[in-house]
């Protein structure tokens, strides 16, 4: 699973998603894309779950671009642990997502393909996505 080998920050706050993607909203490598069309927060176990069901319907041929990548320090209190005593202990990493940010893109196969693989990645997420091809 992805998780940064080093934060400046070992806990960080919860913070606010608001507004659209400035940043990562077009497509850089790949032909086609898939494209957050809500906010969220998407764990690395979600990334790698997409990811997987991206790779298995592309088979060989295609090549994925992962373009999110978790950074977000995430923390859970223990079960049965009473309210006080400080902020919990870190859990695992997210990604912040917020709508028009380009999540996936992959290249090498046919259009049909390309969306169905897509697509099967998308229902892994916790948003909704949609299918985007680069325009010639």
């Amino acid at each position: 699973m992805l998780m940064p080998k080093k934060v400046k920050h070992r806990k960080w706050q919860k913070g606010r998603s608001r507004g659209m993607a400035s940043r990562g909203t077009t497509l850089a490598f790949g032909a086609y894309g898939l494209k957050a069309e809500g906010t969220s927060w998407i764990s690395s176990r979600q990334i790698e779950a997409a990811r997987r069901a991206i790779i298995r319907t592309a088979r060989k041929g295609g090549k994925v671009w992962v373009r999110i990548f978790p950074d977000k320090p995430v923390t859970q209190k223990g079960t049965e642990v009473p309210m006080g005593g400080g902020k919990g202990a870190l859990d695992h990493y997210v990604f912040p997502v917020t709508p028009g940010r380009i999540l996936f893109e992959l290249d090498g196969v046919e259009e049909d393909i390309a969306r169905h693989a897509l697509r099967l990645g998308a229902h892994k997420l916790p948003i909704a996505a949609r299918f985007v091809r680069r325009e010639h």
